[in-house]
């Protein structure tokens, strides 16, 4: 399934997040998303799917980073700057999964987690995270 392909009229169909709303804006400090725009989105170069905006934790970090994936070390190279306890940041839907799993899983801002996510997660495990005050609707 292609999330970027157009609507038939040259115009793209607007991304939508997991409540069926567009998809909002996760972070721009720092710059977050695979097309670094700060949106959740994804498409068919996006392998990750880096759909689920997170907010970070001191310990969600010091999970991911024992899993093999370091998000807390700065790579300049990438012009990545490390997160750190209170960041937003776009993660791949199946690394969310993978911490859900342990019972490390970070909350989550729904409106801002692109739908593609409800692939590998449902919505009530999202709401159970929601950091955003939307996950008792």
């Amino acid at each position: 399934m292609s999330y970027t392909n157009g609507n038939g009229n040259g115009h793209r169909p607007k991304p939508k997040n997991v409540l069926g709303g567009e998809l909002e804006m996760c972070c721009t400090d720092p710059m977050t998303g695979f097309y670094r725009d700060g949106y959740c989105r994804t498409g068919l170069d996006d392998t990750g799917r880096h759909t689920v905006c997170i907010r970070a934790t001191d310990e969600f970090l010091a999970f991911s980073k024992a899993a093999g994936n370091d998000l807390s070390t700065p790579m300049p190279q990438y012009a990545f700057p490390g997160l750190k306890e209170g960041d937003k940041w776009c993660l791949c839907m199946l690394r969310w999964r993978e911490a859900l799993d342990a019972g490390m899983a970070p909350q989550v801002y729904l409106a801002a987690t692109h739908e593609a996510a409800l692939t590998v997660v449902s919505l009530e495990d999202l709401k159970a995270h929601a950091a955003d005050g939307k996950g008792e609707k």
